[in-house]
């Protein structure tokens, strides 16, 4: 088993493998990180000896943000498999690759039904996911992989249905939109609007679910001007892990301010990890526009444990550190 220490310098963070004693630094592995992103057949680390690779992939593991054990709260399993290049026949092509799947929600309440979402499999970003991005000044991780944050909204609107009962709600960055999902399919919600992934096929899959609850998805850009028909309409507001890029953050304050509801009670509900200091200069900005904020760190018993074995190492996430993988609770009010 490799042995690996870390140690801070003033200028990076390297990796110590004790077996080689050679150094590796953080940032040369977060290129390989992104290069293996990039490449949907990603080619063999630069190195000749296999023990050598080997190596090369524990260091990636260890640095990497990607939290692929994530907080698994809510169970699921893979049912069905879809691929680039597949025949009509569903045959798979020479050169194909598994993209997507399509994963089952088991919700652990008694009589929930089942959630069937279209996700990637794979983690790999696909070229036109930049494009997305740059055309339209959107930050489309969401749709690359299903991250922590994520599981542990969707967990927490599971456990708190009753805060949505006949309430209109609206997901921001939503990914696959698995939080707005369960509320739309446990919750008594009026209405549940599920914005800026890809979710409509999630929510047509899913239709029978939802009882009299309306669900349905819309593009929301947050820097949009016109907005009219949903301007001060919502009850709650909810999102995971959309405060990391700070470029967004006056777009986002904005239209928290003009969704949220001016009569009566009102609220965003934000899950997101510190990440160096972005959710403070986040919640910097939403004070600058006027609104007001509280921060929860422990707000459910079973997340907090779980968090805690990962700090202690008693669970299989390497590389688990507080501030980038466990989101703080946001309740933002006007």
């Amino acid at each position: 088993m490799v042995d690996i220490t870390f140690k801070k310098t003033r200028k990076s963070f390297e990796i110590m493998d004790a077996a080689s004693r050679t150094t590796v630094k953080a940032s040369s592995l977060r290129w390989q990180i992104l290069r293996q992103a990039l490449l949907r057949h990603p080619p063999p680390l630069i190195t000749e000896k296999e023990e050598e690779e080997d190596r090369s992939e524990t260091h990636i593991k260890r640095i990497s943000r990607k939290a692929s054990p994530g907080f698994n709260l809510i169970p699921h399993h893979v049912v069905e498999e879809d691929y680039d290049g597949a025949s009509a026949s569903g045959s798979l092509k020479s050169s194909g690759h598994a993209r997507e799947a399509r994963v089952c929600y088991t919700l652990p309440v008694d009589g929930a039904p089942r959630l069937f979402l279209t996700q990637r499999v794979d983690e790999y970003a696909d070229l036109s996911d930049f494009e997305i991005c740059n055309k339209y000044n959107v930050d489309n991780t969401g749709l690359v992989c299903h991250w922590p944050s994520e599981d542990i909204l969707a967990y927490f609107c599971l456990s708190h249905a009753d805060m949505f009962s006949y309430k209109r709600v609206i997901e921001l960055g939503s990914g696959y939109g698995l939080a707005g999902l369960v509320i739309a399919a446990i919750s008594e919600a009026s209405e549940v609007v599920i914005t800026d992934g890809n979710p409509q096929r999630n929510i047509d899959a899913n239709s029978g679910a939802f009882g009299a609850t309306r669900t349905n998805s819309m593009t929301l850009h947050w820097d949009q001007e016109e907005i009219s028909d949903i301007s001060n309409a919502f009850d709650v507001i909810i999102a995971s892990d959309c405060t990391f890029f700070k470029e967004f953050h006056n777009g986002l304050a904005r239209i928290i301010k003009l969704l949220l509801k001016k009569a009566g009670a009102s609220e965003a509900l934000f899950f997101s990890p510190k990440r160096g200091n972005s959710l403070e200069k986040f919640l910097e900005t939403i004070k600058q526009n006027g609104l007001c904020f509280s921060v929860t760190e422990i707000y459910d018993t079973q997340i907090w444990e779980r968090h805690q074995a990962f700090m202690e190492g008693k669970d299989s996430w390497p590389s688990y550190e507080k501030d980038h993988c466990y989101p703080l609770m946001v309740r933002i009010t006007i």
